[in-house]
């Protein structure tokens, strides 16, 4: 049953979704550890590129990621595998902490609000971790660092016209495009010259 890429896809992200706290971004760097390093599902540069697509779609990073990644190796039920592992132990441990753990409770006990604020450096770390990394696996350096530096400014800025996210993926997909097209026309011409 080790072999079994179904259950291999399952086990990783059952991992990855039951033993992460800081939702998605936080998860990042162990999903790029497990199916990049350890496995080999797909590449690098691959995983940057399904981490950008999973960003810009609605719903949950880690469970878009993980349906890409159960889709690139085994279609749809790959996808199925993939995505049951990351959600069914969170959603089982949401539900025992809705069924048990009162707003009452988490306040005044002193031991659960303790390990909640525990955990938020934790998950601060989690979550800087991997923007780093994925900096510097998508080539950002410090002549590219102004634009992630400037649409997080305009975001934070909250201006009704500007500080939408959907506005600024559009914009950032026109420029790939437009940046590879100019690209792809000077390598032709210098072809041409040739």
């Amino acid at each position: 049953m080790r072999n079994n890429i179904y259950w291999q896809l399952f086990s990783s992200f059952f991992k990855i979704g039951g033993f992460t706290f800081g939702g998605g971004w936080a998860m990042i760097s162990l999903i790029e550890k497990e199916v990049v390093d350890r496995h080999g599902w797909i590449d690098r540069e691959e995983f940057l590129n399904q981490l950008a697509i999973a960003q810009s779609l609605p719903g949950i990073l880690a469970v878009n990621i993980s349906v890409a990644v159960g889709d690139k190796l085994k279609g749809m039920r790959g996808s199925i595998c993939a995505a049951t592992g990351t959600i069914i132990l969170p959603f089982l441990i949401i539900l025992a902490i809705a069924i048990f753990l009162t707003p009452d409770l988490i306040k005044n006990n002193e031991t659960v609000s303790a390990i909640f604020k525990g955990i938020r450096p934790a998950v601060t770390a989690l979550i800087i971790a991997p923007v780093l990394t994925s900096a510097k696996s998508a080539g950002i350096s410090w002549k590219t660092l102004w634009i992630p530096v400037v649409v997080a400014l305009l975001i934070w800025s909250k201006l009704p016209w500007i500080s939408n996210p959907i506005l600024f993926i559009i914009l950032g997909g026109a420029a790939g495009y437009f940046f590879h097209c100019r690209r792809g026309l000077k390598k032709s011409r210098k072809e041409d010259r040739s």
